[in-house]
Order: structure tokens, then sequence, then C-alpha cells
């Protein structure tokens, strides 16, 4: 007799409705009934078309569940059913709704970031193209019989179908000289068919792709490889799924990438991988196309319209194994998902800034839970959340300390005191004389240079010295940056320009001080420094089209250019051999933030711009100019260690109860009127200081940037050691009821905040 127990034979209830988001930001679902005509047709992720309110017109709704009908008589049934849309996997419904629950968002903005705009619009269609065949070769030669001399260009079109089988109307025009009007006729007499099939719009259309093989691995590297499969193959559930894969720059991580795919593709997995910059997908893309071919979809902000649809819809087709793009390919509707790598983990462009403000490789982190897929984290300097994960044991660790070529070492790095540089008239120059010398060395020697300044720009503000009127932007809390190139000045924050000023608009006074200096200052300068030399810069002012970056980079990469000038854009992931000088114009730049992040990027954004030197046989130097030279955020950068630099912050993020020991987010609150924003932030943050007494709440203060296109900015920041669903559930619901109540103030959760600017 068995020992299992005895189930009680029940019938479910039948799924006679559903319930579905409409895209209108309400954070409510709505039910509807299914007709019958569409019973059993219907499945979660899918859009269908319904009334909704008293509106008489079809508007589209994303099903959420199936769900037995409720007792009631007044619901709409479902219209149709949008054909033409695809279904949203279950999987990344779910992942929708945590993101909704944990980032204190509505269900409909998690909702819009599963789906590429191109897509969740319905506008773009696929593209279609006709192709012509012969319906059989015995009625084409008796066509061919009965046609004689009189149609050359029917005949020659029928003999070229014979050869070139599918062949499209353009082709067989060029060839024959057919007609569209022609070719309807053959395929009216039935002696032709006509198909038509989907064509993909191709962003790797103008691109020169070199097949690659598999390289020899380091021991390292090896290590790391087999530590990757092993947690691919016999990984528990009481194993982490996540791996932190800390290598130095130039240490080869991209290749353990390649063979990591490459076995998870031979176990029928399918894998994403995240680049941090648009500018490193084409270097990225180059690389996975040239070991896996077309099996590699690209996705990112960089494509048009046609083209992201495309790319995400051979994801969702099964064509492509891979996916490689940008924070947003991390939604790419794989159903087998095996692998997911998040390539320099630590970079802030992760976090978005809009909503649902996710971070995308703490939600790659989740994604791998729920779909059993392992996660890499790659970073030559992790942020020191992922490096406390690891040293805790909540992520395994693989460590890659070296270079991959013994030959190729780690750069020099040389620190110059811009203090001791100051001239005679109390000014300190833009380029210390050791900077100088070093560019000039480089040049006679045939090789490349990298100038790196995080800030774009003439020159940072304008003042006049008879008055001292400084000119700002009238919208926002931000002084004017001086453009020279278009003569004009312009913020930063809101894009607002106007015409530089040649005498002061307060005094009159023709006494104009530009102050400060960024990338365009670099360039101009660097063109009177080394006449000789080829520069090109790379900053927003100059990378207006997607296309610019690869084609700047390739330009680099060829030896076209000597010297290359750069914000953060170049400071990470490019690989260029005969660079062998990096200067970094102003270490000090991110140092004096308001923000407690500050020294972490600091470090890494010098270390990650120090690796681009000397990645071939030349040994490298690096260059930093700074006025504190003993801050240890640039000390740890000059010695190359991310162990010392995490032993001295460390210990102060644990004291100040700061990530990684605590959860941080900050409530931000913006309107037109100071007052009526403080009197309702204050009555919030006294409501959920009563709710969880154990929360630590900042006093409401003014943001750094207090103003921001009109409207003025105030914050607060929590900080909570574990938050609990119930506290997340909370905030969420006070954001949704704020939206109803007070009409005039914004207000928004930026949970796990990056910046608190």
């Amino acid at each position: 007799m068995s020992n299992e127990p005895e189930h009680t034979q029940t019938n479910a209830p039948e799924l006679t409705a559903v319930s579905v988001l409409m895209n209108l930001s309400l954070d409510k679902t709505f039910d509807y009934l299914i007709p019958p005509r569409l019973q059993g047709q219907i499945v979660p992720g899918m859009k269908v078309n319904v009334l909704f309110g008293n509106s008489r017109k079809p508007r589209q709704a994303h099903v959420v569940k199936l769900i037995p009908a409720p007792e009631r008589d007044d619901l709409k049934e479902i219209l149709s059913i949008c054909d033409e849309q695809p279904v949203i996997p279950d999987s990344l419904s779910r992942l929708g709704t945590w993101i909704a629950d944990y980032y204190c968002c509505t269900k409909e903005q998690a909702l819009r970031a599963l789906l590429p705009a191109a897509v969740r619009s319905g506008k773009v269609k696929s593209r279609k193209e006709r192709a012509y065949y012969l319906a059989s070769p015995e009625e084409a030669a008796n066509y061919l019989e009965k046609l004689g001399k009189r149609s050359p260009a029917r005949a020659a079109a029928i003999q070229t179908l014979l050869l070139h089988p599918g062949a499209s109307p353009e082709l067989l025009g060029a060839l024959t000289g057919i007609t569209s009007a022609q070719l309807g006729a053959l395929v009216k007499s039935g002696v032709l068919t006509m198909a038509e099939h989907n064509v993909d719009r191709d962003p790797f259309r103008n691109a020169t792709i070199l097949q690659t093989t598999p390289l020899p691995l380091t021991g390292d590297q090896g290590a790391a490889l087999d530590r990757i499969r092993q947690m691919l193959d016999h990984r528990s559930e009481h194993d982490p799924h996540v791996l932190l894969l800390h290598g130095v720059t130039c240490s080869g991580k991209t290749e353990v990438y390649l063979q990591a795919i490459a076995h998870v593709l031979e176990q029928g997995g399918d894998a994403i991988v995240l680049v941090p910059e648009i500018s490193l997908t084409p270097q990225t893309v180059t690389r996975f196309r040239g070991r896996f071919g077309e099996q590699v979809s690209v996705l990112h902000s960089g494509l048009t319209d046609g083209e992201r649809h495309d790319e995400w819809m051979k994801v969702h087709r099964g064509t492509v194994r891979i996916a490689v793009g940008a924070r947003s390919a991390l939604f790419a509707p794989f159903r087998n998902l095996k692998l997911i790598i998040v390539d320099e983990e630590h970079d802030s462009s992760y976090k978005q800034s809009e909503a649902p403000r996710y971070h995308a490789r703490d939600v790659a982190v989740v994604r791998g839970q729920m779909e059993h897929a392992l996660v890499i984290l790659g970073s030559a300097t992790p942020s020191l959340e992922t490096w406390h994960n690891a040293e805790t044991g909540k992520y395994a660790l693989a460590s890659m300390p070296k270079r991959w070529d013994p030959d190729i070492v780690l750069p020099n790095v040389e620190i110059v005191d811009m203090r001791l540089e100051i001239k005679e008239d109390q000014r300190m120059p833009t380029f210390s004389k050791m900077l100088i010398d070093a560019v000039h060395s480089r040049l006679t020697r045939g090789e490349q240079c990298i100038l790196f300044l995080n800030k774009r720009g003439y020159s940072r503000q304008l003042e006049c010295t008879a008055c001292g009127y400084i000119p700002s932007c009238s919208e926002c809390s931000m002084t004017y940056t001086y453009h020279k190139h278009s003569e004009s000045m312009i913020c930063h924050l809101c894009g607002a320009a106007v015409r530089a000023f040649t005498v002061c608009p307060q005094c009159g006074g023709t006494e104009l001080k530009y102050k400060g200096f960024g990338t365009e200052k670099i360039e101009i300068l660097s063109q009177k420094l080394f006449p000789s030399a080829r520069i090109a810069r790379m900053d927003s002012d100059t990378m207006t089209k997607p296309g610019l970056y690869e084609k700047v980079l390739s330009s680099f990469r060829r030896g076209d250019l000597d010297i290359l000038i750069g914000t953060q854009m170049i400071a990470k992931g490019l690989d260029f051999p005969n660079v062998t000088l990096v200067g970094v114009i102003n270490a000090d730049m991110g140092l004096f933030s308001p923000d407690f992040r500050a020294h972490e990027r600091t470090f890494q954004l010098l270390a990650q711009v120090a690796g681009r030197a000397g990645r071939g046989v030349v040994p490298g130097q690096v260059i930093v100019q700074t006025v504190v030279p003993d801050n240890p955020a640039i000390l740890c950068a000059k010695h190359h260690s991310c162990e010392d630099f995490f032993a001295e912050e460390m210990p102060i993020r644990k004291e100040l109860a700061l990530p990684p020991f605590a959860h941080f987010s900050i409530l931000h609150f913006e309107g037109d009127d100071m007052l009526e924003i403080q009197t309702h932030a204050q009555e919030l943050l006294d409501r959920i200081q009563n709710h969880f007494p154990q929360l630590e709440i900042s006093p409401l203060a003014p943001a750094p940037y207090e103003r921001i296109k009109g409207k003025y900015r105030y914050m607060a920041a929590l900080r909570i050691a574990r938050p609990k669903a119930s506290f997340r559930k909370y905030l969420r619901e006070e954001a949704m009821a704020w939206r109803k109540n007070v009409k005039r103030v914004e207000f928004y959760v930026d949970v796990d905040a990056l910046s608190m600017l």
C-alpha cells in the first residue's frame, strides 16, 4: 500500500478572464472577460485590444495573468488579440513585477523597461521582401515555348529563376529589365509564385568582421574558466549563482567570457553580455561576432528604431543565442538563459536615471536567480558592494592579478603635484612640463597618447573681473559652460544655450575672464603644443551620432591619429596596443563632490584610464596631475591596488552605516514653490519615521543642484540595514498616494541611489 497521502480530486476553476495593465501609469490592473471565440488563445504577456472607461476607441493592454471570471456581470470583453505584437516571456513578466516592487515604481513603468520603444509602440513593422520562384520547370518550359520571341524580358526572368530561385524583383529587374507589372502577370498566369518573408535590418551590414578561434589561456584564465564551468554544470541550489571575475586591466577577461559562452552554447543555453557604454559596444560586438558569427544580436540605444525592433525580434524568435549591448540588453527575451555577463560591473551607467531607476547589475543578479542562470560580474575595479559580497561568500570569486602576456606589464604611474607647477603670475598651467615632454617623446617614437579629462566644453565659467558677475542658467542652479567652437554658453543640466558674451551684461565691462577648462580647451591647447600631431576628441559634444564612436576609434586603432582626448567614454574597456602614454589632466575633478562615493569613483576612473596604457610590448606610462597627491584614492590608483583602496574605504563606510553595510535610498521632491515642497515633504518624512522608527532619515535639505529646469529640488536620504518587503511596499504605496493627493509637488524614490546630485 502506498505511503503517499491521498489527494482529493478537485475541479480547478475555469480561467475565463484576465487582469491587464493599461499604459497609463495607474499602477492598477483591470479585469476583462475572454469571449468564447478567444478561449484558449490568450496567455500572459500578450497584448490585447480593449475598451477602457467611457472611451469608444480601443486601447492596447498587456495581459498580466489569467483569472477565474469574477462574480460580476459588468465586465467588458476583450475585443481582439494584437497579433503583430510579441508575447513577453513569463520569466520577464515576473522580473518586471519584482522591479516595480523593489524600485518603488508603477507596474506600467517596469513593464515599459522590458520592451524597447520600437517594439512596445507597435509602430515599427518587420520589413517584408518579395521573392519569386518558378511554379514548376514544366510550366516554365511550356510558357517559354508559347512565348517565343514576344517578350525577351519575361523569357530572361524565367531563365534567371532556373538558376536563382527566390530572386527579388529588384534583382530580376536589374538582370533582365522585367517590370513589376510583368512579374505580376507571370504570377497570375501560374508560371511564377511569389512569397513574402521578413528581412532584418542589419546593423552589421557595413562591418568587416574576421572570424577568430579560442586563444590559449594563462593559468589564471584557465582557473577562472574552470570555476565558471563548474558553477554552470554542477551548482546546487545552495551555492552562489554569482561570480566576481576580478582581473586587472588587460588580464584577458574577454577571452574568458568568450570561452564561457561557448560552453553555454554547447549545452544549448543562451547568454547576455552587458557593457556600460555605447562606445564599447562596437568593439565588443566585433569580438563576439568574430567568434560566434550570426548567433550574436546587438541591443542598444544607438541603433535605429527599425534595427532595434529587428534585433529584439531575432532574440524573441530564437534565431540568435547571444545578446550584446548596454543596460537594456538585460531584458533580451531568451527562454533558455544560462549566462549573464556584466562587464565593468562597477560602472555607474548601469543605473537608470529615470523611472524605474533600476540598476542593471543588481537586476541581472535577480534575473539569474529567477532563471537559474550564472551571473558573472567582471571588473578590474569592483564596486565596494560587489567586493563585500565576494569577501563574505555571498558571491564566488575568481582572480586574475596579472596581465595575460608576461611581457605586457602594468604601466608606471607618476603623480605630478600641480601646486609645484604654479607660475610667477600665480596661474596653474593646464599641462605640466612632465606631461608635455612625455607627449613629445611618444610622438617622436610613433606611439600614441590618450589625454583624459572628465569635463567637456572649453571653460567651466565666465567671470567679469570688474563686477564679479558670473552668468548662470535662469532655470537651473548651474553656471554656464563656455563652448568655444560654437561661441555659446551652455547649461549642462537642462541644455539651455545663449550666445557667449563679449561685454558684461551687468556692468558693461569688457574684462571677461574664462575659468577652468574642459576637453575642448585641451584639444585647442594640444593643437598649439603639438602642431604635427593628428588629434581627435571624444565627448558628448563631438560624438553626436552613434557611428562616430566607431569611426574615431577605428582611426585611432589604425594609427591614423596620434592623440585621443576625451571624457570617461574613453576611460574603460578600449584596447589599443600602441598607446604608451595616458595623461590625466585633472585627477581631482570628482574628489570633492558632495557624495560619499566620490573617492570610490575617482579611484575606479583613474585605475581604468591608467589601464589603457602599455597594452602592447612597449611599457606604458601614466601621468596623473593633481593638487592632492596624498589622497588615498590617487595613491591606490598609482599602485594599481584595489585591495589597498578597499582596506582604506571599507571601515569608513561601516562606521557611517553606508553601502555595502546598509541600503541607501533618496527621496526626491520637486516643485515650483519652495515652501510648498518643504511642507508636504516634511509631512511625508514624519509619517515614514513614525511607521519605521528604526529607519535613519536625514533632515530635508536642498539638493546639491537646488534648481533644474525651473523646478526647486529637495531631498532626504534613508539608511536601513536590511529593508524588508513591508518597508518597500509602504514606500511604494506612499509614492502612489502622493501622485493622487499632492498635485503640485513631484515625488519619487531612488532606491539604492548611486548619485546624491
